[in-house]
């Protein structure tokens, strides 16, 4: 398996050398990968209608996961970066090709864009898009297709009911096709996933729960006739499960064929970033002697 750590950036103050003091010390302890999660901006959850039903809020720092992998482009060497996941329906799909093609490039082929519908709508308004909430799954879907034509010609011709692209292209192309992996908790994101992408991030789910949901989407991939080996699935772990059970965690995944793994630091009370160095050091210690 791949092995990854979540930048608890929630936690983090917006501290800007935490960022670049984590990434290189994930990298130097081997892990492969690091993954960013994103939210343009935070709401104040009170007195809204229809609810805010996500986790975060105003209060919760968030660095642009695009801005922040270009800067990490030029102080890592080997990690890959991933999403984890860009709400990509609430943004320009040509301008995100752009940034993630450049990202892409500075990095030397180390992008891994996870995206996703969100679930803040308020996001939405600010971003000024607040008729594509309702939409925004149709929407991804599109976004998929056009940003992989943009990827892999110089110019095209494009529209569907959300783009219109009349002969214009991106330049530099990135030198290959981005890998896109789809989050999420319904039944749609995981059929759109297996219809789509190249994997699937499970985040915020129990071991077992993880499980079904990659024998779910292995199920519509077989019905598709795509191959399961071209297809990735990431648990995240949570590191307050404690050490006492990360070795079954780490093995049940594994166990499952999972590809990759990564832990998560947030919600662990620890106040500083090299708390949270500690601790992906003491788990990825535990993932050693499993593997």
């Amino acid at each position: 398996m791949k092995v990854g750590a979540i930048y608890p950036q929630t936690e983090l103050g917006g501290d800007v050398g935490a960022v670049k003091a984590f990434a290189q010390a994930a990298e130097e302890m081997g892990y492969d990968h690091l993954v960013i999660y994103d939210h343009v901006l935070g709401a104040d959850h009170a007195g809204r209608e229809p609810k805010l039903r996500g986790p975060y809020k105003n209060t919760d720092p968030f660095h642009e996961p695009l801005v922040t992998y270009a800067y990490l482009a030029g102080v890592t060497e080997r990690i890959e970066l991933v999403t984890g996941v860009l709400v990509l329906p609430q943004r320009q799909t040509a301008l995100v090709a752009k940034q993630a093609a450049d990202v892409d490039l500075f990095s030397g082929g180390r992008l891994r864009l996870g995206i996703g519908v969100g679930w803040n709508w308020v996001e939405f308004d600010a971003l000024e898009l607040p008729d594509t909430f309702k939409k925004r799954g149709r929407r991804q879907e599109a976004q998929i297709d056009l940003m992989r034509k943009l990827w892999a010609e110089q110019q095209i011709e494009h529209q569907d009911d959300f783009h219109r692209v009349d002969r214009a292209g991106i330049l530099p192309l990135p030198k290959r096709q981005i890998p896109i992996w789809l989050g999420g908790s319904s039944e749609v994101a995981y059929d759109r996933a297996a219809r789509m992408a190249d994997g699937f991030l499970i985040s915020g789910r129990s071991q077992d729960y993880a499980q079904k949901i990659k024998t779910r989407i292995e199920g519509q991939l077989d019905e598709l006739g795509r191959e399961r080996s071209s297809f990735g699935f990431e648990s995240i772990q949570s590191f307050n499960r404690g050490p006492n059970r990360w070795p079954e965690d780490i093995a049940a995944w594994q166990d499952a064929g999972g590809s990759h793994i990564s832990i998560v630091t947030m919600g662990a009370d620890l106040k500083k970033v090299d708390d949270h160095i500690d601790a992906i050091r003491q788990w990825r210690e535990v993932y050693d002697s499993v593997g």
